[in-house]
């Protein structure tokens, strides 16, 4: 069965999501709805959309548009129809009675419902028409959430589903698990009954409701929105509507029914018309004082209002078994909310999945959890979870554990899929070496290199573990959101707060050093970038030989926002890839002019195709839609390059103080324009004299290493700048850009 045009039946987020992912996959989509104007809206807010559900602009040519009355007859064309509409069951049966009446003979047709079970929506059809019907479950947002449940019901044509599983797969970039017609599915019902735990939890335990989401956050491996920051950014009357139907589907007796029962503050939030960021605010609000925004959070006992406190539990990396045996409330709430959410999960094997590490995935690809609760099981410890747990009756999954105590019974991970994943390689891969920010795995004859920092940071560490893994063909990839945020900030202000600003210098030269070793090594080195891939990330990328990239990056060298400048090789290997252009070769300013244009202005690229502009990444570059085959391309990659020879040496020649004085000029206009301040300029000037080349001429020819040594000097003058030590410390505490 081929795919090749899809009809979307309903334009709201996700029928317009789902067709931004079909237009980012080339796949021609018409988008239909009420009137033809809702759907015109639709795509001008996917062109629109921040952060961008098209990996291209250019994309939404893809999009056609139109009514239901009046442009209905495009379905009898569709390989695939996907129902997108309003979660009314009397306005999907009508739609599909439409949809079977003109489809061609054997189109698949699929909801996108996250709620309705499969056995309602089909209940007015044929079993003929049965058998191309499923549900095809979605997370929002769609380009950027790795999970798509489908739902197949007992008369499907099993090919025909695993024929979409693998389009989904191939085409869509998803993670597809196919799942059985149970309430919630796989990820909704697991992740779902989790937030209501750590809430009801909270409640019961007399938690802050920042100290909740402290715990239940990154020190548990899920995103720092924690539960109270989620609740109001899926909107708190949303979750509402969610738990009634639960509430409605599942037996008196399951477990979710408990946490699932109605909050009288909740209640009043929604009443009040406090539900979430999309309204006044939620369990958080911004409040001004003194012309001034003021996050507040709701005490959850007297529901008032007041300062949000941060909430510092000293934990750098996810370590449960620390976490919950720490003999403080913090550790008894982490231990209350993972033992529960175990022995939820597991009580759901065998009859909601056979699998149980699908739902693992569901919770990684879906929710963004670095590890799901049978990991977490694995991770505590058989042993020490059932020495720690008080009941588990009626659960069988946890009753044959206890009595078999097998440490080892996790098995294979990522069995959903047949693609070669990093996940899958790990368990069978060697580890040579790990140190506190990376971890080297020798896997055949190659090695790789996965970083374990908070969003993969660079420190000394890391640089040591990339330079010992290049005594073989190496991968740098990593199964965390992020290739490496860049920099290790923080471990940067450690020593500039001391006055230590040696530390900081040997730190940047063996920085340095490394990239080089990395680019010139005996052996090729790949690296495999998804998420965000910023300065220090970027130069460890841009001096790797091949690069397989995800096609959902945020990539870019972003250091001046922080009064910085690349110093990793970046301003040189930026220089050397404009200089190569037919421009460049007319005017030798051209490429020092265009990186200080990009540098300066901190710009980044979303995706591979907004990034070749810029060249951040190069047209050979290998762009791939689906995650999981990062770790298949490059070891492809080195497969076809047993004879690599490193690259040549680069030159430079570079126009020194007339140079420079056309970049200040450029300032200058940005600083009467109020664009930049007094350390914008200093900044700028810094940045200005390292791509001019420094004390240099046209005639003079500069090496790598005089380039790696302008980069170092002026980013220690400006790291000893009070002015820069204050952008970083902005940027730490608030996640935002100082200027000053």
């Amino acid at each position: 069965m081929e795919i090749k045009k899809v009809v979307v039946v309903g334009s709201g987020t996700m029928g317009s999501g789902i067709a931004a992912q079909l237009c980012n996959a080339n796949i021609p989509v018409t988008l239909l709805d009420l009137k033809t104007e809702i759907s015109e809206q639709a795509r001008d807010r996917i062109y629109k959309s921040r952060p961008p559900l098209l990996i291209d602009k250019s994309k939404i040519k893809n999009i056609n548009v139109g009514n239901i009355n009046d442009n209905f007859d495009v379905v009898k064309n569709a390989d695939w129809i996907v129902e997108a509409v309003v979660e009314r069951i009397d306005i999907k049966h009508d739609i599909y009675q439409k949809i079977f009446n003109s489809r061609k003979p054997g189109a698949i047709v699929s909801s996108n419902t996250s709620s309705i079970p499969i056995k309602i929506l089909s209940q007015k059809l044929t079993n003929d028409e049965k058998k191309d019907f499923c549900i095809t479950h979605f997370f929002n947002p769609v380009r950027y959430m790795g999970l798509l449940e489908i739902v197949k019901n007992e008369n499907n044509d099993l090919n025909k589903i695993n024929s979409l599983k693998n389009f989904c797969e191939k085409e869509l970039g998803k993670g597809a698990i196919i799942c059985n017609d149970t309430p919630g599915f796989l990820g909704n019902r697991v992740g779902v009954y989790s937030m209501q735990v750590a809430m009801t939890e909270a409640f019961k335990m007399k938690l802050s409701i920042e100290e909740a989401d402290a715990v239940f956050g990154r020190p548990m491996g899920i995103p720092k929105t924690g539960v109270f920051g989620l609740y109001d950014l899926i909107g708190i009357d949303l979750m509402a509507d969610v738990l009634k139907s639960f509430i409605k589907e599942l037996p008196e007796n399951d477990k979710f029914q408990i946490v699932a029962k109605e909050i009288p503050l909740i209640t009043k939030l929604i009443q009040t018309g406090y539900t979430g960021r999309k309204g006044k605010g939620g369990f958080y609000r911004m409040n001004k004082s003194n012309n001034q925004k003021i996050l507040e959070a709701i005490n959850l006992e007297t529901s008032e209002y007041s300062p949000s406190k941060k909430i510092d539990l000293k934990i750098d990396k996810v370590n449960l078994n620390n976490l919950i045996n720490r003999k403080d409330k913090y550790g008894e709430y982490a231990w209350s909310v993972i033992s529960k959410i175990i022995n939820y999960a597991s009580s759901l094997v065998p009859s909601v999945t056979e699998k149980f590490n699908d739902i693992d995935e569901a919770m990684r690809l879906g929710f963004n959890w670095t590890m799901g609760p049978f990991e977490m099981l694995k991770e505590i410890g058989v042993k020490n979870f059932f020495e720690k747990i008080d009941s588990f009756e009626n659960n069988k999954f946890l009753e044959n554990l206890s009595k078999t105590k097998d440490e080892n019974f996790y098995g294979e991970r990522q069995i959903y899929t047949n693609i070669e994943t990093l996940g899958k390689i790990k368990p069978k891969a060697i580890k040579i070496d790990k140190n506190n920010s990376a971890e080297i795995y020798r896997f055949k004859d190659y090695n790789i290199v996965e970083f374990t920092t908070k969003a993969n940071t660079l420190d000394y560490d890391s640089m040591d573990s990339l330079k010992k893994a290049t005594d073989k063909p190496l991968i740098i990839i990593n199964e965390s959101m992020q290739f490496s945020a860049g920099v290790n900030l923080t471990y940067t202000m450690d020593f500039a707060d001391k006055g230590d600003f040696k530390s900081i210098e040997k730190f940047i030269k063996y920085f340095q050093e490394t990239c080089k070793h990395l680019k010139y090594s005996k052996y090729p080195v790949v690296s495999a970038p998804s998420g965000l891939t910023l300065g220090g990330g970027f130069e460890v990328l841009v001096q790797s030989n091949f690069v397989a990239s995800h096609t959902n990056i945020v990539v870019g060298l972003v250091e001046t926002i922080v009064g910085l400048i690349p110093a990793g090789g970046g301003c040189k290997e930026m220089l050397w890839r404009w200089s190569q252009s037919e421009e460049a070769k007319k005017d030798p300013d051209f490429a020092p002019l265009q990186v200080f244009n990009i540098i300066g202005y901190a710009k980044t690229a979303t995706s591979p195709v907004e990034a070749e502009p810029l060249k951040y990444l190069r047209q050979e570059d290998k762009k791939i839609m689906n995650r999981n085959s990062l770790f298949s391309v490059s070891k492809k990659i080195l497969e076809e390059n047993k004879d690599f020879k490193a690259p040549n040496n680069c030159y430079f020649n570079l126009s020194g103080k007339p140079l420079k004085e056309k970049m200040i000029k450029v300032l200058e206009k940005l600083y009467n324009e109020k664009v930049i301040l007094d350390h914008g300029m200093e900044v700028g000037k810094e940045l200005a004299y390292v791509l001019s080349g420094g004390d240099t001429s046209i005639e003079k020819t500069l090496s790598e290493d005089d380039l790696y040594k302008l980069e170092l000097d002026a980013f220690m003058k400006l790291i000893e700048t009070k002015k820069t030590q204050e952008r970083i410390k902005h940027t730490l505490a608030t996640g935002k850009p100082l200027i000053n």
